[in-house]
């Protein structure tokens, strides 16, 4: 489900202050965060529940959430092979 037209995009207010500040070193646990124009060329890192993964902001990714690119589960399943003893 989308947000609605008349609002505006979310962005945590934390997060938004720290990037008008300039701020080197950006963390974040808002992955429901819209990425704005003004986020292009920065390094965010963003929390996915158990660490922070670091995100670098491309034009590409502008309207998008920042949980989108941060993944939350393993990729894959590892099997492994009980041998018979």
């Amino acid at each position: 489900m989308t947000r609605s037209k008349w609002k505006s995009p979310f962005v945590d207010y934390n997060l938004f202050i720290n990037i008008l500040k300039k701020k080197k070193y950006i963390k974040t646990r808002s992955r429901s965060t819209i990425i704005l124009p003004n986020f292009i060329g920065l390094t965010i890192s963003v929390y996915n529940g158990c660490r922070y993964k670091n995100l670098h902001i491309t034009e590409k990714m502008i309207g998008h959430k920042l949980g989108e690119f941060v993944f939350t589960r393993k990729v894959g399943k590892i099997h492994t092979i009980n041998k018979k003893k």
